[in-house]
């Protein structure tokens, strides 16, 4: 069995921001040389999440709606983490979204459903942060 362990980096420019890194995570693939086994995709950022799911407008409209209903910014005095710091709301979407995905590796390729795709979402943005990809297999 072999592994290969490569990590994304992301800047955003909001504080909030929803990234397909499907291809990326593919080109990872194709560099490890592994053709079956697991792909582990995670944020390692408590304020970041990784997700499958459709990459449709619409849909990344509805999450941040939704999650703005549950965990909303402002304002910042209703968070007991608030006080050096303005993101509760963050740590509590990320929460929600989840941290990281695992997909299966069959004959090379991501084994994904028709409409999935592998985002990154950031909820505490405008900083320089990661994403670690690790590959076991053969």
């Amino acid at each position: 069995m072999k592994s290969y362990r490569k990590e994304l980096w992301f800047h955003t420019t909001h504080r909030r921001e929803y990234i397909n890194i499907t291809d990326q995570v593919r080109s990872v693939l194709l560099e490890s040389g592994i053709s079956e086994g697991l792909i582990l995709v995670n944020a390692m950022h408590i304020t970041a999440s990784v997700f499958i799911n459709d990459d449709e407008s619409g849909l990344h409209e509805d999450f941040e709606t939704w999650l703005e209903g549950l965990a909303p910014e402002k304002p910042y005095s209703q968070y007991r983490h608030n006080g050096f710091e303005d993101n509760a709301d963050a740590h509590l979407k990320r929460q929600i979204m989840g941290r990281e995905v695992v997909v299966a590796i069959t004959e090379g390729k991501l084994d994904l459903g028709p409409w999935e795709q592998i985002f990154y979402a950031e909820y505490d943005g405008k900083r320089r942060k990661r994403v670690l990809i690790k590959i076991i297999g053969e």
